[in-house]
């Protein structure tokens, strides 16, 4: 059975992504922070503990999925945080940026290079029906300034970066990778601006009238595993309510 290994997805997005893939007839592990599965899990459910900024974490994670179900068809990854704090740019801090570049960009891209050696290495054993994909989560704010959270912003422009460069040296190698931007998603992370953001969208601000769901975002992964959109690698998709048509 095709195995998938989702980051940041005890909860939110990342939650939704693995429970679509479950549903669907993939094996998943899912992945957090805390070292015990968290009650909120479903109890039928794998998980194995992983803070992608770490180097030690990030290796145990893959062997673990290889070794015990001999296989890595499908990295997503998810995992991701906001500042602390919300700052003017003016304020924003060396700690705070250090933090999140270190968990959102730095984690993703090394997350993406320990799969992507495993996955390499499987092909070249000749594993059967073995068609192993990568996708990343990034944001609308890979290209919209919030200067409030500027270290956030910049670390999502840097994931789309991260993309193009191991599409670009593992699409020879027959691993595709893709990119989901997801935009205004009903999670914990946007609870704390959920009024100002109903305001908006109220007003106009998407052509599709209301806040996403984590599902709206697991569908595209889902799309993407399928390998509907193999010869589309590279590319980016985005979840977003048609945010990025920039209407006048």
């Amino acid at each position: 059975m095709k195995t998938a290994f989702v980051t940041g997805s005890s909860r939110g997005i990342g939650r939704g992504i693995a429970d679509l893939l479950r549903e669907n007839g993939w094996t998943v592990v899912y992945s957090g922070t805390k070292k015990e599965r968290p009650d909120r899990l479903p109890v039928s459910c794998d998980y194995f503990p992983c803070n992608i900024a770490s180097a030690s974490d990030r290796t145990a994670a893959v062997r673990y999925v290889c070794k015990t179900y001999g296989r890595l068809d499908l990295l997503v990854n998810n995992a991701g945080v906001a500042p602390l704090k919300r700052q003017d740019i003016l304020e924003m801090t060396e700690e705070s940026f250090d933090r999140v570049i270190g968990i959102n960009l730095k984690g993703t891209l090394f997350m993406c290079q320990a799969a992507a050696k495993e996955m390499l290495q499987q092909m070249q054993a000749g594993l059967p029906d073995y068609h192993p994909r990568v996708v990343n989560i990034g944001s609308l704010s890979a290209y919209t300034s919030s200067t409030s959270r500027g270290e956030y912003c910049i670390s999502k422009a840097g994931i789309g970066m991260v993309t193009k460069l191991f599409a670009d040296r593992l699409s020879r190698e027959g691993i595709p990778v893709f990119e989901i931007r997801p935009g205004i998603i009903d999670t914990d992370m946007t609870k704390v601006v959920h009024e100002k953001y109903d305001r908006l969208i109220a007003d106009g601000l998407l052509p599709v009238p209301r806040f996403g769901q984590p599902e709206d975002v697991a569908k595209m992964v889902l799309a993407c595993a399928s390998g509907l959109l193999d010869y589309s690698a590279g590319q980016v998709l985005n979840a977003d309510g048609g945010f990025s048509l920039r209407r006048l």
